[in-house]
């Protein structure tokens, strides 16, 4: 994958994430914002921030969560930015770390 090929894929899973979050944000207390690239999860009570941004010289997507930190790396395979020791993708991790925060009922 070249520069190139990273910036649009990594632009259109976080633009897909920010979406659904953004609908999900409505029913549960947090508040999604994507900005310069990065898409941040806020949530008020107790105070945390998780933090998904690209990674362009090492082309991958990174988050920043549960006072954690997680690597994801592009998988042709699966079309998928994941998390290689868990075989996570970006959506299944994302969604398991705002489980963790809220509860196992959230869906997004």
């Amino acid at each position: 994958m070249d520069d190139r090929d990273f910036e649009r894929q990594a632009e259109a899973a976080l633009a897909s994430l920010y979406g659904r979050l953004a609908a999900a944000a409505e029913e549960y207390e947090f508040d999604v914002d994507f900005n310069a690239g990065a898409l941040t999860v806020e949530f008020e009570e107790p105070r945390e921030k998780f933090v998904v941004s690209p990674n362009g010289p090492v082309r991958q997507i990174w988050i920043s969560a549960l006072v954690k930190s997680f690597k994801l790396d592009w998988s042709e395979p699966r079309g998928a930015f994941v998390l290689a020791a868990a075989g996570q993708s970006l959506d299944e991790l994302l969604a398991s770390l705002m489980r963790t925060r809220l509860g196992p009922g959230f869906a997004f």
